[in-house]
């Protein structure tokens, strides 16, 4: 807008003059303000989608939500300002305020999502990795954006989709967990499918879409990788991070078997070990909470793999040619009074609880199958290094102190 202003002699002089020479104009005035409030306020609304989550599923009402309040905020401070401008300014300014609160609000919102998409704490550990310099590229897409991957896997050989959010408290699953799983997922792999280079695509799937499907799950039931998760079951037992992931991985499937894509997936379990990242991820406050003080234990068994594996795995399901469908992950499952066990003994001192949150029966225990992974090269670092590790860098990053 402030470009236009220099650009159109007539608006230099109105802008120079206040308007208030020109009484055709000056009567409608309000009406000019409004128009480009409107405008504007529905590009900034509109610039924002790609920001918000909760956008992904209502695009039309965040946009007329957004430009309500943009609007409603720059006709207010021209009032206002027209208001108490008795001399000077005049009536006639109030194009120009508008234009230029509206023209703030635009630069505001563009500094504060640049500075958000661009937070270094969200990369400074990656920039700081060995050989970052020369061979990092860091560059912006977004899960629910269809097409945002295209100039990221552009020139690739190989492409890893591991972005999926995994947190227990929601109040919306479908937009909080499901849509970022399964239109992210869709999304890269439609990005694959225009890139002629792309030879093979790896995706971090989850032990939850293979062994929730309502089947018996003790001690002599070995889970491998032809169990599929069902998600109505999934739903019903509003298990709705297991439903993102299983619902994202079928369509997957889906996708890539339809457009003939090289597709691999690693379905690791509740992965720890030493945090690369400054922040604390879900499965490492599971550990956090354990020695932090807390007088019980949840009655509940899961899978559990060295966050180190995961990453080998990865590689490996890239590298070796013959590699090829699904790969459970999982060093071994074991109930949660058995990592306080294991806690205790690497840790003495260390407060732990020592009673279960109920007094029900302990959850069984199961097996996952590891043929196929060690058929790839995987040799599972043992649970109890993993706990190790996960203490020590929880210290390290100050998560905890003892």
């Amino acid at each position: 807008m402030q470009v236009l202003c220099h650009i159109i002699p007539s608006l230099v002089k109105l802008r120079k003059e206040g308007l208030d020479g020109h009484e055709k104009i000056k009567s409608y005035i309000w009406w000019i303000s409004l128009g480009f409030a409107i405008l504007e306020g529905v590009i900034v609304a509109c610039y924002s989608l790609q920001y918000s989550v909760y956008a992904a599923s209502h695009r039309f009402k965040h946009v007329i939500v957004t430009s309500f309040f943009l609007v409603l905020g720059a006709m207010s401070m021209t009032w206002i300002c027209d208001t108490i401008s008795e001399s000077g300014f005049g009536q006639g300014s109030s194009l120009i305020i508008c234009v230029g609160i509206l023209t703030g609000y635009t630069d505001t919102l563009h500094k504060m999502l640049s500075q958000l998409s661009a937070d270094p704490k969200k990369t400074e550990h990656l920039r700081a990795l060995y050989g970052a310099n020369e061979r990092l590229h860091l560059i912006k897409a977004n899960l629910l954006e269809e097409g945002s991957f295209d100039s990221v896997v552009d020139g690739c050989e190989g492409v890893f989709h591991t972005a999926s959010p995994f947190y227990h408290d929601v109040t919306d699953p479908q937009a909080e967990l499901i849509d970022p799983a399964v239109k992210g997922t869709l999304n890269v792999l439609g990005s694959c499918i225009k890139t002629p280079s792309v030879k093979r695509v790896i995706v971090t799937s989850s032990i939850a879409a293979v062994a929730y499907n309502g089947r018996p799950r003790t001690p002599d039931v070995v889970v491998d990788e032809t169990w599929f998760s069902n998600s109505e079951f999934c739903r019903m037992s509003k298990l709705w991070y297991v439903l993102s992931k299983t619902l994202a991985e079928e369509a997957a499937w889906k996708f890539a078997k339809e457009n003939s894509i090289d597709m691999v997936t690693i379905n690791p379990g509740m992965v720890i070990g030493p945090l690369l990242q400054p922040t604390l991820n879900t499965s490492s406050a599971a550990i956090l909470n354990l020695i932090k003080g807390v007088s019980t234990y949840p009655n509940a068994a899961f899978t559990w793999v060295s966050v180190q594996d995961v990453a080998k795995a990865h590689i490996l399901a890239y590298e070796v040619p013959t590699a090829s469908g699904r790969y459970c992950l999982v060093e071994r499952v074991a109930h949660y009074s058995e990592i306080v066990k294991i806690l205790q003994e690497l840790y003495p001192s260390l407060q732990l609880p020592q009673k279960c949150a109920d007094d029900k029966p302990f959850m069984q225990t199961y097996q996952v199958s590891k043929e196929k992974t060690k058929g790839l090269g995987i040799d599972y670092i043992p649970l109890k290094t993993s706990l190790k590790e996960t203490v020590e860098s929880l210290k390290e990053k100050g998560f905890v102190s003892f």
